[in-house]
C-alpha cells in the first residue's frame, strides 16, 4: 500500500512497452504483446527476483530493450550442459536472463547462453500484465514475492483500454 500512495506524489510506477518475436512463447505470445511493465529504479536482489520477467538493456545494443526471464542472481552456481564449460559463480550485481521459448537455440534466443551473465543495473523493469490481443490478455506469472508486491499496482494502474489503444497488433 505504501508503494501506491507514493504513487500519488511520484507519478505512475509503470509505463507501456511493446515487445515482438518468439523468444517469450508462450508467455508473451509469438506475435507480440503490449505489456503493463512496472519500472524498477534501483535493480538489486531485493527489487527482483529469479522468475520474474523482466525489461533489460540490451547488452550487445543499448539502445534495444529485450524481455527475459530472470534466472539467477549473484551467488548462483550456473553449469553448463556443454562438458567442456566451467562451471563459475555468478559474482555481486550480476545475474543470468533467458528465453521462455524452449525450442530456440541460444543464439536466436539472445538470452544469457549467448552473451553471458548481465549486471542487475541492465534491468529496468518487470513485466506484470500482458495484452496479446483485446480478449487474450492477463498478468504475467512472476515469482510469488513480485506477485505480492504487485497485485496493489495493478488494482491502481491497470487500464486494459488503454492497452488495447496502445496496441500495435
Amino acid at each position: 500500500m505504501h508503494q501506491v500512495v507514493k504513487n500519488l506524489f511520484q507519478g505512475r510506477l509503470t509505463y507501456l512497452h511493446w515487445d515482438k518475436g518468439e523468444e517469450m512463447t508462450p508467455t508473451l505470445g509469438a506475435k507480440g504483446g503490449t505489456l503493463l511493465v512496472r519500472k524498477i529504479p534501483d535493480a538489486d536482489t531485493s527489487h527482483v527476483f529469479v522468475g520474474d520477467v523482466v525489461v533489460l538493456k540490451d547488452p550487445e545494443n543499448r539502445d534495444n530493450h529485450l524481455v527475459r526471464r530472470l534466472a539467477a542472481v549473484e551467488g548462483y552456481e550456473m553449469v553448463s550442459t556443454d562438458e567442456k564449460d566451467e562451471p563459475f559463480t555468478l559474482e555481486e550485481d550480476q545475474c543470468w536472463v533467458l528465453a521462455d521459448n524452449e525450442k530456440l537455440k541460444p543464439k536466436e534466443a539472445k538470452d544469457s547462453r549467448l552473451f553471458g551473465p548481465i549486471p542487475m543495473t541492465n534491468i529496468i523493469g518487470r513485466v506484470i500484465y500482458c495484452l496479446r490481443t483485446a480478449v487474450d490478455h492477463g498478468p504475467v506469472l512472476n515469482s510469488h514475492y513480485s506477485l505480492r508486491r504487485d497485485s496493489p499496482v495493478l488494482e491502481v494502474e491497470l487500464d486494459i483500454d488503454e492497452m488495447v489503444k496502445n496496441h500495435k497488433a
